[in-house]
């Protein structure tokens, strides 16, 4: 079972950067795929950002050119740089660890937290 812990969400204004981490334990980190997902209020969940262990990335059409996903595995330890944030990307982040041979959904979660873009 994997453990994820994930930090640095806050109140931004539009225009604004956040960078979340999360920090995985109890398994073999580098062999699984990482991935951010957001829940906004009254929406599904939806992934904005997966990178396997060989650090191929992939992202919604929604963040592309304004997040980046990052992995160290060294330190088992997965970011989410989010720039140019808009009121939209307002939601719960979540961080996700799962084997590359199954669907994100079926994975292991974190607790969330919560990124606000408001001025």
């Amino acid at each position: 079972q994997v453990q994820l812990v994930e930090s640095g969400g806050g109140l931004v204004q539009p225009g604004g950067s956040l960078r979340l981490s999360c920090a995985a334990s109890g398994t073999i980190f580098s062999f699984y795929v990482m991935g951010w997902s957001r829940q906004a209020p009254g929406k599904q969940r939806e992934l904005v950002a997966s990178i396997t262990s060989g650090g191929i990335t992939n992202y919604a059409d929604s963040v592309k050119g304004r997040f980046t996903i990052s992995r160290d595995n060294a330190n088992d330890t997965v970011y989410l740089q989010m720039n140019s944030l808009k009121p939209e990307d307002t939601a719960v982040y979540f961080c996700n660890a799962y084997p590359p041979y199954i669907n994100y959904k079926m994975g292991s979660w974190g607790q969330g937290t919560q990124v606000t873009v408001s001025s």
